[in-house]
């Protein structure tokens, strides 16, 4: 049952990433979440709580026209789950590793979603 509540949480979530639905997003969210994005093995993004989470979901928005993430595979591990990631978005500003706007980014990652209390407490994004 715990693989299916954590499973819903994460499907919530990424159907609200999806369509920019921020409200969405933190109304799956444990209070006391802990986010950290992770590309090329270093942390280049981290919050902590809800709030935190808000203000960087919302600076977020504003980088990317469209976006997407389609799970490809999820491994159960206890309160913890694995998520293969296929990510594509196109991008509304440009960015500074030399990206334009219009332009799409491509991705191939890994997520990792832990549940407390029936909302997602840790979420991880690898790539």
């Amino acid at each position: 049952m715990e693989n299916s509540n954590l499973k819903d949480l994460i499907e919530k979530y990424l159907s609200a990433y999806n369509t920019f639905n921020i409200d969405g997003m933190i109304g799956v969210l444990n209070e006391n979440i802990h986010f950290r994005n992770i590309s090329k093995g270093e942390v280049n993004s981290e919050t902590k709580g809800i709030q935190e989470f808000r203000t960087l979901a919302e600076q977020s928005i504003q980088v990317f026209s469209q976006r997407r993430q389609v799970i490809k595979n999820i491994t159960f591990t206890g309160d913890k789950a694995e998520v293969d990631i296929d990510y594509e978005g196109i991008l509304s500003s440009d960015l500074p590793n030399g990206m334009k706007a219009g332009e799409t980014l491509k991705l191939q990652g890994k997520s990792i979603f832990q549940m407390k209390d029936k909302k997602l407490i840790l979420i991880e994004d690898h790539s």
